[in-house]
């Protein structure tokens, strides 16, 4: 037996949605699962490591007797791009292919949140698109984004738990009131695919600001937009910042960000149309 399983990265909250909107980006891991079967010696080859987060995703459906785990990573770990949701995501499509199980995303997201912590990225690489999800539940509600994502991606590690720990335990009516309009915005810029409607969402007063200081290229983004950008949110608990920038001005956008932030890594995508699955 041989299978070969590819997850995409993620990007989630997009400034309002905070831990309920994500969308997959056309950036994958993959691993491939093998027994001796196809003439291959399991000691020879990489045996499970059961404190990974794909072999212990993978053996709630299948049983690891026997196996070989191979992964190639792709996706930048601890930068706010949906790591460890891709590589768990990875290990439930595998084991539910081996175990003959269906791979609804609902009923993988199930599996699978408490490895996580947070269903927002494990949604998007389930079930690929925008999503939203909420009560264990997934809505893709798009293909695609009114904007293209430029990843700006920093040398510097965030640890989600370190992130989340930043974050107050109240906020000010003013400012709840006005992210739920701003999350509000966001909705109807995914449903009608308004680039207007989008640039005006980004503007998150819940999370980014206190997450601010481990991620200083937010604010420098947001100092001088790229020309052609519509806007900038942090990636998830960051530190990456994904600049939103028209179809057209991509490539331009991209070239101003390598220019400004040479020692980050720029990296244009796009919307990941498919989730996790056999490659």
């Amino acid at each position: 037996m041989r299978i070969r399983v590819r997850a995409p990265a993620t990007t989630a909250n997009l400034g309002p949605g905070f831990d309920c909107v994500a969308a997959a980006l056309d950036l994958w891991n993959e691993v491939e699962v093998t027994d001796g079967a196809d003439g291959l010696s399991v000691e020879t080859t990489l045996r499970p490591d059961p404190g990974h987060l794909a072999v212990q995703a993978f053996a709630r459906l299948a049983p690891l007797n026997g196996l070989s785990f191979s992964f190639t990573d792709r996706i930048p770990r601890e930068r706010g791009l949906g790591s460890s949701a891709a590589t768990i995501a990875l290990g439930l499509v595998a084991g539910a292919i081996v175990a003959g199980h269906g791979s609804d995303p609902e009923e993988l997201l199930a599996l699978g949140v408490d490895l996580e912590g947070h269903p927002d990225n494990l949604a998007a690489a389930l079930a690929g698109g925008v999503c939203l999800t909420w009560d264990g539940k997934i809505a893709r509600i798009a293909d695609e984004l009114p904007a293209h994502p430029i990843a700006l991606i920093p040398a510097e590690r965030v640890a989600t738990a370190g992130a989340r720990a930043d974050l107050p335990e109240h906020v000010a009516h003013v400012d709840a009131a006005h992210t739920a309009g701003r999350a509000t915005l966001l909705g109807a810029a995914l449903a009608s695919g308004s680039a207007e409607l989008f640039a005006a969402a980004a503007d998150d007063r819940l999370h980014e600001p206190y997450r601010a200081a481990r991620a200083p290229l937010l604010t420098a983004v947001r100092e001088e937009l790229p020309k052609g950008a519509l806007a900038a949110t942090l990636s998830g608990s960051g530190p990456t910042v994904i600049v939103w920038a028209h179809q057209n001005a991509v490539d331009a956008c991209a070239a101003e960000l390598s220019s400004r932030f040479e020692e980050a890594e720029v990296l244009p995508l796009a919307v990941a149309a498919t989730g996790a699955g056999a490659c």
